[in-house]
């Protein structure tokens, strides 16, 4: 997806991999190896040298970013004068970190690996992670609506509700309860929820979550979600890259899940190699791309980092917006 502006005029710094590597610095290694294999995703390699080279000094500078935020919410709150409300424990402002990207790009590993490693700063915050699969219509409605095909697609979500979730975490209420969703099921599951208890954190993962709508002529305030994120993060790669790696996740999956005859997508296990493979693209290049192209990839220039990643899951360059 090589749709960059001159270097001279964009608004980030880019840093080849090695570069990237040695703002580690000092940054301590706090996983195991077999806990990094825990956090691998679906047909994404995840090995030690990837967290100490690419998500260790992502690591640093978030918490240069936290502790900058925090600094600037108690000076705020002293402006306000609202220090009685910081000794009571109720002006905790929780910082929210966005993940955005394609489908298969590799958005959940990324997440779970930045959930584990900041729950081990020094300071042990609490660190939550919610995906927005939890806030999608569910698919009776989407059926009436005649929307299945659009699943994924930003007419597909119940944005209101996503939007007060974000609004309510940001004003330090609790609990807030995100719903669940199975991707097992392919679907929200009734009455069933996460909840989420006044984090430190709360990293955020969903396809369109840095996307933005035509602000209104009258000027009115409209929110988005990316408007309640202090740090965002967009999982970049070549458009036949991650087709291969969607078609390699499908089969991974025909051949594990979708063998239960409980399974939504029980009926593809049934398919021969060809016929899946077959079935994988269309699905790939009828469904995902068209909303990958229209609706995700615009989104990556509002990203304040990209992660550019090659073949093989592993980031080849980053680029870091300027402040």
């Amino acid at each position: 997806m090589d749709r960059r502006l001159d270097p001279g005029l964009s608004p980030y710094r880019t840093f080849s991999r090695a570069e990237w590597a040695a703002l580690r610095r000092d940054t301590p290694m706090t996983l195991r190896p077999d806990e990094i294999t825990r956090l691998e995703g679906l047909g994404v390699h995840l090995s030690m040298q990837e967290v100490e080279e690419i998500y260790l000094p992502l690591s640093r500078l978030l918490s240069l970013y936290v502790a900058a935020t925090q600094k600037l919410f108690r000076a705020m709150s002293h402006f306000l004068d609202q220090r009685d409300s910081e000794a009571n424990g109720d002006g905790k402002m929780p910082y929210i970190i966005g993940v955005a990207g394609s489908v298969a790009v590799g958005k959940s590993t990324t997440a779970r690996v930045l959930q584990a490693l900041l729950a081990r700063w020094p300071n042990t915050p609490k660190v939550d992670l919610v995906t927005t699969d939890g806030f999608l219509l569910p698919n009776a409605i989407l059926e009436r609506e005649g929307l299945m095909d659009k699943k994924g697609f930003p007419e597909s979500y119940d944005l209101p509700l996503l939007l007060r979730f974000l609004t309510d975490i940001k004003a330090g209420r609790r609990p807030v309860r995100a719903p669940l969703y199975s991707h097992f099921f392919y679907d929200v599951m009734p009455d069933q929820y996460v909840e989420i208890d006044r984090p430190d954190i709360l990293i955020v993962e969903g396809l369109n979550v840095l996307q933005t709508t035509r602000p209104p002529k009258d000027g009115k305030a409209i929110p988005f979600v990316s408007d309640f994120f202090d740090f965002s993060v967009y999982i970049d790669g070549d458009e036949d890259v991650i087709e291969r790696w969607y078609v390699e996740r499908f089969m991974r999956l025909r051949a594990t899940a979708f063998k239960d005859p409980l399974s939504y997508f029980h009926r593809y296990s049934q398919l021969t190699e060809e016929q899946a493979r077959a079935t994988a693209l269309s699905i790939w290049r009828g469904i995902n791309l068209p909303n990958l192209m229209d609706n995700v990839l615009p989104t990556r220039q509002r990203a304040d980092l990209i992660l550019r990643k090659t073949g093989e899951h592993e980031v080849a360059e980053v680029s870091l917006r300027r402040l």
